[in-house]
């Protein structure tokens, strides 16, 4: 497999192209006869649900024992319920696959337009299930049934979920209108971003690119080419920031009602619940990361001085440092990372081997393909992998980020939809330890040029999750409680983005080169169902850097039980899964301890520097 994986890679290079991935494993096609089946029968199945709920009297006011019928109607309501959303969550990807590589796929948008309204009617069930499971005797359910103690996770979990439930009316309204809510405003920020252009002149030719592609420029050697990319792109983010402000403002709206609604006192205490993390470790980990900014400025000056510059404007941020060394081709990424994901275990190379060969990644940009990257579960053990490749250590580092999202993935196979639900907090665990396998293999054999290309680019995204996420946080913090009182124009959305990303970065970066349009690059603000998907990298960095020094520490037997803990995200709270490694998530000094990976780096890196 793997020399049928490098064949079809360097066909694909020779050709100019990149890989573009597979989605047959599930349907021929988007318009084939299979697909159209399976789908009529998913839509089918949602109505068929709601009328065995309606037959076992699943919802509020039930108020029963927990006799020898009520737990055999759990059982059968919880294994309907899971068969669904696996069917819902394996056709949501498939169609997500089209839509993200082309959003001007209109038979996608189509299908999938429809596959949401029909989930409507899931979302009302799925809070009729909350409520019936809020008011039942869950703890002698889950001890008179296995189908239950399987589940007893997130089971518990809806049990406590539903004190924070409106009205059945209000519920069911709320799921009505979404689609043509925040549903609606998240998916008008992806369509519309994922179809920017702008005109650039690129090496002596004019062109005219996607977001992704411009956005890539930051990362070329030239300042001046660097510079004029961040400006055309705020140019670009100005001219079409009235509607994606009209979007952030009214998911920011719909997400501060609802959740007073149910009963939340901020967005973020729904956040945490659901996030399944203790306010006090969000509070140790913000502090420890806070201390830790003059270090990550010391990086930046550092970097200025590398670059010979008296200070870094943001358009700096990602321009390289050293020697890469190698071009890092496609091909050459792949091998890499299937070799050295081997020196950790057989499994997690095997699974790199197949994501390359049987192409379970879209490589490269074009027109009408969202930017950035990410994993999604397709099927069985199988995932797919959007990146937006470019050709030196960052995308290698990329690669292995989304490989070890589908190494999760992989773990959880055979698990049910409620099984599986993974926190954002700990969806970044496997990505970030992946990472880290990929960057100290490569540090081994570099030369001077190379150690300081590699370095950099790791502390590149280090920033990136300590400074920058933290100041996504803040921003999203001012915004919520700046909504609260009324709408944003995009001038103060500007200004609450600078604010923020001044308070981070400080004196680190030119404050008359930042980025004021952060708020209208970022997609994680426009998903009505996910608030503060920031700080959830910062904890992946960190316990991902907490998990690896034990790696090291016991490498014989730490895959096994990191493959346990990777298969139990789903099934158990993060404080007990960090137990499992003697880690206390609400101690400060652990998240200290992490951070000291990053300072390392930089002492590294300095040395390189002033060496």
């Amino acid at each position: 497999m793997p020399m049928l994986r490098a064949a079809s890679t360097l066909s694909a290079e020779a050709a100019g192209e990149l890989p573009h991935w597979d989605l047959t494993a599930l349907y021929p096609g988007l318009d084939s006869p299979e697909f159209e089946e399976a789908f009529q029968r998913l839509l089918a199945s949602i109505a068929a649900l709601a009328d065995l709920f309606d037959d076992l009297g699943v919802g509020a006011g039930a108020q029963v024992q927990a006799d020898n019928p009520v737990v055999s109607r759990v059982e059968r309501a919880l294994s309907a319920l899971n068969d669904v959303e696996q069917a819902v969550e394996s056709t949501g990807a498939y169609l997500y696959g089209f839509i993200t590589t082309d959003s001007r796929d209109d038979l996608a948008q189509a299908r999938l337009s429809r596959l949401r309204e029909r989930m409507v009617l899931l979302s009302k069930l799925q809070t009729r299930f909350t409520a019936w499971i809020g008011e039942l005797p869950i703890e002698e359910i889950i001890r008179r049934s296995p189908l239950a103690a399987a589940h007893a996770f997130p089971l518990r979990q809806l049990h406590a979920a539903a004190r924070h439930l409106m009205s059945e009316a209000e519920e069911a309204l709320a799921a009505e209108l979404a689609p043509s809510s925040g549903v609606a405003w998240d998916k008008l920020h992806s369509n519309l971003t994922s179809q920017v252009t702008a005109e650039i002149e690129v090496d002596g030719a004019s062109r005219r690119l996607p977001m992704s592609e411009l956005r890539n420029l930051a990362m070329r050697p030239e300042r001046e080419l660097r510079q004029r990319a961040w400006r055309v792109e705020l140019e670009a983010w100005e001219a079409n920031a009235v509607p994606i402000a009209a979007a952030l403002n009214g998911v920011k709206g719909q997400v501060l009602v609802l959740s007073a609604r149910r009963g939340w006192q901020d967005p973020l205490d729904e956040t945490l619940f659901f996030g399944h993390l203790e306010p006090a470790a969000l509070e140790a980990m913000i502090a420890a990361a806070r201390e830790a900014l003059p270090d990550l400025r010391r990086y930046l000056h550092l970097k200025a001085r590398a670059l010979e510059l008296p200070r870094l404007a943001w358009y700096d941020l990602f321009a390289p440092v050293g020697n890469p060394g190698r071009a890092w081709t496609w091909s050459e990424a792949a091998r890499f990372i299937e070799e050295q994901f081997g020196t950790f275990s057989p499994r997690l190379e095997s699974l790199a081997a197949r994501a390359f060969g049987q192409r379970w990644i879209d490589a490269g940009p074009r027109p009408g393909k969202v930017g950035g990257a990410y994993c999604m579960w397709l099927t069985a053990d199988q995932s797919r992998i959007l990146a937006n490749f470019s050709p030196g250590y960052d995308g290698v580092s990329t690669l292995a980020h989304e490989l070890g999202h589908a190494y999760h993935n992989l773990n959880e196979a055979g698990l049910t939809p409620m099984q599986r639900q993974t926190p954002m907090i700990l969806a970044e665990t496997a990505s970030t330890f992946c990472e880290t396998i990929v960057k100290e293999a490569a540090l081994v054999d570099a030369d001077r040029g190379e150690r300081l290309y590699i370095l950099e680019q790791s502390l590149q995204g280090a920033c990136q999750i300590v400074v920058d996420v933290l100041s996504r946080y803040d921003f999203e913090r001012a915004l919520f409680a700046a909504r609260r009182e009324r709408e944003l124009s995009v001038s103060e959305l500007n200004r609450l983005m600078l604010e923020a990303q001044s308070g981070t970065y400080s004196d680190g970066l030119d404050p008359d080169a930042l980025h004021p349009y952060m708020w209208a690059a970022k997609g994680h603000y426009y998903s009505p169902e996910l608030s503060f998907y920031n700080f959830p990298y910062l904890f992946g960095l960190l316990f991902g850097f907490g998990l690896y020094r034990r790696y090291l520490s016991d490498a014989a037997a730490f895959p096994e039980r990191y493959d346990d803990l990777l298969a139990s995200t789903g099934r158990a709270g993060a404080a007990e899964l960090a137990a499992r490694f003697d880690i206390e998530l609400d101690s400060k000094s652990f998240w200290q301890s992490s951070l000291d990976v990053v300072r390392a780096d930089i002492d590294r890196f300095a040395d390189l520097i002033e060496g």
